[in-house]
């Protein structure tokens, strides 16, 4: 009889989730997920079921549109923050200027943006939606200083070692799944390329190889932050090496020895480069990198 009672009690609460769902949905096609009346229905659907993923999606969609506003921002820089100039002008000195459009934060209406994250996280931790949609607001929000967003992903490497089943779009997640959305984030941080960000894609990057060793693209990115960031090519160099041992055709580990390589004029160790990627790189890069012999003179 109990058992009756609660089967009926979750065939109910679906139904009315399902109705506030399709509530939910219809307004925001119409005005946005932070549109007049939204967090009307969220919250009434919040008091149905305080843990239906859809509505705790909803809510954090909600306060983290609410929370942005756009401004128009001045750099001396042709990139900031990955970003190009939505315009360029010169100043009375000739100078070019860039203008920027910068996302800005409402400190209050995102910090209850996260709070919906976590409760979504705290209800359904094997969904990587709400794990990522947590990242992906610290890295919008921190900007410059990813402090808290590499903390979190650290952590969130971390917990996958032990973790056997992870969800992403109610479909299983694998392992494999799992490195390759870690590299995004790794080039999230590198497309920021502060100081901050960088030793946030090396900290990611090492803390990946760890985990995931045998996967070349983790150990190509520490050759490229000691490329990057420092200037270290003898260290950069040992990084795209130690790929090309294991693996002598992968193209990133190649390109970069003959960047490497140019920028230091050492014309012996481009063409050594130059070879691999006349056999390896895609059909332009292997006449360019022909020619590039040619004129080099093998």
């Amino acid at each position: 009889m109990l058992a009756a009672i609660a089967a009926m009690i979750s065939v109910m609460s679906f139904a009315q989730s399902d109705k506030y769902e399709q509530r939910y949905n219809l307004l925001v096609s119409k005005l946005g997920p932070a549109g007049v009346g939204v967090e009307t229905v969220l919250n009434t659907w919040e008091q149905a079921d305080s843990s239906d993923s859809k509505m705790l999606l909803g809510k954090f969609n909600y306060y983290f549109t609410k929370s942005q506003s756009s401004q128009v921002v001045t750099k001396p820089t042709k990139k900031y923050l990955g970003m190009e100039p939505v315009l360029t002008l010169k100043d009375s000195t000739g100078t070019d200027i860039f203008y920027y459009q910068e996302i800005m934060y409402d400190d209050e209406l995102y910090g209850m943006a996260i709070k919906a994250a976590d409760r979504a996280i705290g209800f359904h931790p094997e969904k990587l939606d709400f794990r990522f949609m947590k990242a992906n607001a610290y890295i919008a929000y921190e900007k410059e200083s990813p402090d808290m967003a590499i903390a979190y992903l650290l952590a969130l490497a971390d917990e996958s070692v032990s973790r056997k089943v992870w969800l992403y779009n109610e479909e299983p997640a694998d392992a494999k799944f799992f490195s390759e959305a870690m590299l995004e984030y790794c080039f999230s941080f590198y497309s920021i390329g502060t100081p901050a960000a960088m030793n946030a894609f090396l900290a990611l990057s090492e803390r990946m190889n760890r985990i995931d060793p045998k996967n070349p693209a983790f150990i190509n990115n520490i050759g490229s932050y000691h490329l990057v960031a420092r200037n270290d090519y003898k260290t950069a160099l040992k990084y795209y090496n130690k790929v090309l041992k294991d693996y002598p055709d992968d193209y990133t580990a190649i390109k970069n020895c003959v960047l490497l390589a140019r920028r230091q004029n050492n014309v012996k160790l481009e063409k050594k480069y130059l070879q691999k990627l006349a056999v390896h790189g895609s059909d332009a890069e292997k006449l360019s990198a022909k020619a590039r012999l040619e004129q080099l003179g093998k």
